[in-house]
Order: C-alpha cells, then sequence, then structure tokens
C-alpha cells in the first residue's frame, strides 16, 4: 500500500482532516481507499516535475491555503473550492529569480505585479543585485507587504549603496569610522532579513572597495549565514583573476560565494568561462561553497557609461564624468580608449541602444548604424550620449558556445539580470521577458542542450540551495504552494532583441503562496507575492 500520514489542520474555527499521499513512484501498489479529504485548490492528472532533476510523474496536489498538503496519487475523494485539470501539462515549483533589478519597480504601482516575469513562471525574485539597491532592508520588506506584489521578493544588502551612504562616490578607503558605520549597516540588514550582500565591481562607488573591505563586509554576513553574491571586478580578459578575488572572499570570510551572470565578455575572451568553470569547480571539490548563475543570451545589457568609461573616470558622479570627457587633462585619453573600445565592438555595431529619451528615435539602433546615418563616427555618437545623460544599452558580447556551455554547467541557476516592466517604447534586454522560458522551451525542449528537468532544477531546488531556503522551489507536502503548470512544447519565449516586449507563451496557471495569479493563461489582477525574511 502506498504510505499516507493523517494530520489535522485549523483552517479558521473548523479542523480539516487531510489526507497525504506522498507518491513514491517505484512502488506499484494497489491505491488506498479512504475518506474525503477537502483542500482550497486541486490539481488534477498533471506530470509532477517536482524541481529535484528526477523525471516527472502523474499525480495530483492538494493545496490549503499557502501550502501544499497532499501530493501523489490521490485515490481518495476530494473536494476543493478551486479544481484545475493539469491534463497534459507539466505542473513544477515556480522559478526562483537570483538576479533581479526590481528593486524600485517592483514598488510603483505600475509595474508591481511584476507581470513580465510572472508569465515567464517566476514567484519569487531577489533584488539588491550588482551592489545597488535600497539598504534599509526592514523599510523595503514593510512596503512590499503594504502594498502587495506579484512576486515574492528577497533582498541582499547591495555593498555598492552602503559604500555611497557613507562615502558618497569618493575613490579611497575608508577611515575606522567610515569603516564601522558601513559594518553596522550590514549588521542591521542582515539583522532584518537579509539573504547575503551584493557587489557591483564594474560600477562606481562599489567597484572602489578592495578585496580587504570587501572581506570585512562579508566576515558580517557570515556570521548571519547569508552568502556573498558579486557581479565581478571583470568578465572580459581578466575573469580569472576576478574568479580568484571571489573565492579568496568566500575563504578569508568564511561564507558561499556565488558569481553573477557568469560569462566570458568580449570576443577576446571567448573560451574563457570554462577555464574559469574549472577553478571554479576546483574549489568546490576542495569543500568551498561556490555557484554561479547565467542568463541565456548572446547579449549583456547594463548603462553605455559603465561599458566605454573607466571606473576611476566615473568618480564624483555623471556630472564629474562629463568634465573629465571634455576636460583637457583626461579628455583625450578617455576618447581614445573609448574609440578603441568601440573598435572591438565592431565599430559601434554590438552596442545597440535600449533607452535614450534625449533620442527616441535611436532606441533599437545600434551605435555604428547611428553613426553612419549621422555621417558621424561612432566616437563622436558615444560621446554625444555620454554627454547628455547617458543611455541604457544592449550589448552583444558572448559566444553562443560559451552560453551552451555555462548552462550545462550543474551549479550554475537560470537568473534574468531584468526588472519589472511593462510594454512601452524603450527596447530592453529581451531577457525581461523570456529568460526561464528560453532556458526550458528554447535550449532544453528543442535544442536538447540539457534536459528539460535539468532546466527546471537550475529554476527552482538549485537557487533555493544556494539562498538557504528550505520550504520553496521543490514540491512536496509543506512546502509554499509557489507552484507553476504549462505545456511542455508550447512554453517558449516570444521576446526578441529587436521586439522585447512580448510575453512568453504556453504558461497555463501560476501560483504565487496559494493564490492564483494567472489561471487559464490570463492574469487574475492578484497581487499576493510577500516579503521573504531570512530568520
Amino acid at each position: 500500500m502506498k504510505s499516507f500520514n493523517v494530520v489535522m489542520f485549523l483552517n479558521g474555527c473548523a479542523a480539516w482532516v487531510l489526507l497525504m499521499l506522498v507518491h513514491t513512484p517505484s512502488i506499484a501498489d494497489e491505491p488506498v481507499e479512504t475518506q474525503a479529504i477537502a483542500v482550497d485548490v486541486l490539481l488534477r492528472n498533471g506530470m509532477i516535475m517536482d524541481g529535484t532533476g528526477n523525471p516527472p510523474v502523474r499525480g495530483d496536489i492538494g493545496i490549503v491555503d499557502n501550502r501544499i498538503v497532499a501530493l501523489g496519487d490521490f485515490t481518495a475523494k476530494v473536494s476543493a473550492a478551486i479544481v484545475l485539470d493539469c491534463e497534459g501539462l507539466i505542473i513544477s515549483p515556480g522559478f526562483i529569480d537570483l538576479h533581479s533589478h526590481s528593486d524600485s519597480s517592483i514598488l510603483n504601482p505600475l509595474t508591481r505585479s511584476n507581470m513580465n516575469f510572472l508569465r515567464q513562471g517566476c514567484t519569487t525574485v531577489v533584488t539588491g543585485n550588482c551592489g545597488g539597491g535600497p539598504i534599509e532592508v526592514k523599510d523595503y520588506y514593510d512596503q512590499i507587504d503594504q502594498l502587495g506584489a506579484g512576486t515574492n521578493v528577497m533582498h541582499l544588502i547591495p555593498q555598492g549603496s552602503v559604500r555611497r551612504a557613507v562615502l558618497g562616490t569618493s575613490r579611497r578607503a575608508p577611515n575606522e569610522d567610515e569603516k564601522k558605520r558601513m559594518l553596522d549597516i550590514v549588521e542591521s540588514g542582515m539583522s532584518a532579513g537579509a539573504w547575503g550582500m551584493s557587489t557591483g565591481l564594474i560600477y562606481v562607488p562599489s567597484s572602489y572597495a578592495d578585496t580587504d573591505e570587501l572581506v570585512s563586509l562579508a566576515e558580517v554576513v557570515a556570521r548571519h549565514r547569508g552568502v556573498y553574491v558579486s557581479h565581478m571586478r571583470g568578465e572580459g580578459t581578466v575573469l580569472l583573476d576576478s574568479v580568484d578575488e571571489l573565492l579568496e572572499i568566500g575563504q578569508r570570510a568564511g561564507l558561499p560565494v556565488h558569481a553573477s551572470h557568469f560569462k566570458a565578455s568580449g570576443e577576446d575572451a571567448w573560451g574563457l568561462v570554462r577555464a574559469a568553470a574549472e577553478k571554479m569547480t576546483r574549489a568546490r571539490a576542495a569543500g568551498q561553497i561556490v555557484t554561479a548563475d547565467q542568463y541565456p543570451y548572446i547579449a549583456s545589457s547594463t548603462s553605455l557609461s559603465a561599458t566605454l568609461v573607466p571606473t576611476w573616470a566615473r568618480e564624483g558622479g555623471k556630472s564629474a564624468m562629463v568634465k573629465r570627457l571634455q576636460g583637457v587633462e583626461h579628455g583625450p585619453e578617455l576618447r581614445e580608449r573609448i574609440d578603441r573600445t568601440l573598435q572591438k565592438r565592431d565599430g559601434g555595431r554590438a552596442i545597440r541602444i535600449a533607452r535614450y529619451p534625449k533620442r527616441p528615435e535611436w532606441v533599437g539602433r545600434d551605435l555604428g548604424s547611428i553613426a553612419s546615418a549621422e555621417q558621424k563616427s561612432p566616437l563622436d555618437i558615444a560621446m554625444t550620449i555620454l554627454t547628455t545623460g547617458g543611455a541604457s544599452i544592449v550589448n552583444f558580447s558572448m559566444s553562443e558556445e560559451d552560453v551552451r556551455f555555462v548552462m550545462q554547467v550543474p551549479w550554475v541557476a537560470t537568473a534574468s539580470d531584468g526588472r519589472a516592466t511593462r510594454p512601452g517604447t524603450d527596447k530592453p534586454h529581451p531577457r525581461f521577458y523570456g529568460t526561464f522560458p528560453r532556458k526550458i522551451g528554447h535550449y532544453a525542449v528543442r535544442e536538447k542542450v540539457i534536459s528539460v528537468e535539468a532546466a527546471v532544477y537550475s529554476a527552482t531546488q538549485l537557487p533555493a540551495k544556494i539562498l538557504g531556503l528550505t520550504d520553496r522551489g521543490q514540491l512536496k507536502v509543506g512546502a509554499i504552494a509557489d507552484i507553476v503548470i504549462w505545456h511542455r512544447n508550447e512554453f517558449v519565449d516570444r521576446a526578441t532583441f529587436a521586439n522585447p516586449h512580448q510575453y512568453a507563451t504556453g504558461l497555463q496557471h501560476c501560483l504565487v503562496n496559494g493564490t492564483l495569479a494567472i489561471r487559464d493563461g490570463e492574469a487574475t489582477g492578484a497581487l499576493a507575492g510577500k516579503s521573504i525574511r531570512k530568520k
């Protein structure tokens, strides 16, 4: 007989007797006949892909309030307020986006539904990445819970914002008083439920911290059993040195380390990610906890200034940077350096404008084609943008071979590096709309680079393990009911670089904390997401 437990639950003033049927596919026994059970939501006849990497098995899932209370091959009579027929569909845990920049947009009434990620199957996003975001963690979490959100939110202490609060954008080491203030901010944030600390070591002022400064902050995070997450100091030809620093911080501070958007950027660095992965694998074999995440695209996205202007020239903010670009002392050197970078980027044709309010007609076009149309050089166009407010760009800098290699590394999770948004006139990176269905639908189902089970694991149980979540990321009795139901052969991204504001197809239902956020492919309007605070 299949194993089962009878558990008493209190639902308001009523006691519910629920049968938990734990599916054990290796045991082929006769069904159990028992009394009727009652649940709030019943998922019937789906293929349950539990997030562990195991093949799917046919079964049902019962949900009461916000938790899974029954999972398996139900033989008892079940009554439910909502019954969803999942015949022919995959049921999996909700996807966990380890790398989101939704810090402010998740609080905006126009975008707090996070619809572009709900429609990818994301039920939880991690904010505070790349060293940027709010440092008042309790206040941030409280706002999310007061306003509601489409997805759950977990937060990292952003080291760059911590440094900015104490030192501004000064490119120098902190004195003892300043160091203590930064340590106190990190301590306060971790005590308020942050899950770790992030750095953005190509950005100002995060990049102005040396390794010793980062270790001292990471030691505070380690005391709270958090994780150190890093946009490393360089992802091009200095990638191996950057990995060395990441590993050193983890060893000295005594905490897990995680590389954000793991890649080799720039044609002269292609293939280097294999040596970097080997170095990290050796560290793992020696007992160090090291992981990474990836978005499955050959282009990155950031600001034009972060792409072209060295960090020392960005000290003091945008106005100071513009003075250096236009000045006699540093201008010639900077313009020469920018021009060399543009030449390495196919004469600027590898850099596409995602958002530039000063010239909206340039959005979606690359610097090379804009220069030709304007009868100017790519350097001229870049200087115009840099000195008139800057622009967001998409940078085609990775090789397809490297992208495919990285997604096959078993300790690399899927993450978007996107943010909550809605359709508009800008042309952001398509990862804002397509990261997870691209990994599953394009690379796993169609291209067969990895198995579908591995693709789901990289978006569910693996990120949960990296963060230390125990009640999400896997379909099991007692877990929070963050669940997505999708068509195996229809779940795929539609967002492109030319037309990024397109939702993925094939998502049938999505539950966040047991509440239907998407039903029959349509949004319900629910804002069931909550802050998830590290205990």
